[in-house]
């Protein structure tokens, strides 16, 4: 039978690992989503005056709103995480639900943000934008990319803090040692939703800019 000093150095192994993968995960993001910054400096400097007039043409208004959403998001993350590192699996509940919230306030406001855009024909390979020159026909192509990869990665994100949800909601069965155990097993593995979460909060911080406010 496993005693629960047999059990921590293990559990402490598991921590440290999870964590490097899960460190390693997201500098393979950073990579994917630093390429993508470098492109659009590039063509930026390639087309200045018309990704000048093509930024103006962007809902200033709603990137400020779905940046106040996911600044917010990433407050209640940090609850979350707090709550169950205090063993409150109530107060985890309740800002992991406002997380998944906001999320999906984000998504809905984009969701608009973009609609509006088609409705205009401001979309690659419109016929609207057919009459336009290259340069705002990069920048759209590239904000399309880059904010919906962005959106791809909420999506995932919901996901993952649903399952977390699930997970910190449910009631368990064990006493003693073993419960402990699972509470910190559960820990970790919010810790790294947590990272995952900020991750996709830092990069909205770089593409609001960009896009809305470099004009």
């Amino acid at each position: 039978m496993t005693t629960a000093v047999e059990s921590q150095p293990h559990l402490h192994k598991d921590a440290i690992g999870a964590r490097i993968g899960m460190w390693l995960f997201l500098f393979t993001e950073i990579l994917l989503f630093g390429g993508l910054f470098l492109l659009y400096a590039v063509y930026r400097s390639k087309f200045p005056g018309d990704f000048h007039f093509s930024a103006a043409e962007l809902d200033t208004f709603m990137g400020t709103i779905n940046t106040a959403v996911l600044l917010t998001s990433s407050l209640t993350m940090v609850i979350a995480v707090a709550g169950l590192e205090k063993k409150n699996r109530k107060i985890a509940s309740i800002f992991l639900s406002a997380t998944i919230f906001l999320a999906v306030v984000f998504l809905i406001n984009k969701y608009f943000e973009w609609s509006a855009k088609f409705a205009h024909g401001l979309y690659p390979n419109s016929e609207v934008l057919e009459y336009h020159t290259a340069g705002e026909n990069i920048f759209y192509g590239l904000y399309y990319l880059m904010t919906g990869l962005h959106g791809l990665h909420i999506v995932i994100g919901i996901v993952i803090l649903s399952v977390m949800l699930f997970l910190v909601s449910k009631k368990s069965g064990k006493t003693g040692s073993a419960a402990e155990e699972e509470l910190e097993g559960l820990h970790i593995k919010m810790e790294n939703s947590g990272l995952y979460w900020h991750l996709v909060d830092i990069i909205w911080i770089f593409l609001f800019p960009l896009f809305y406010l470099i004009t």
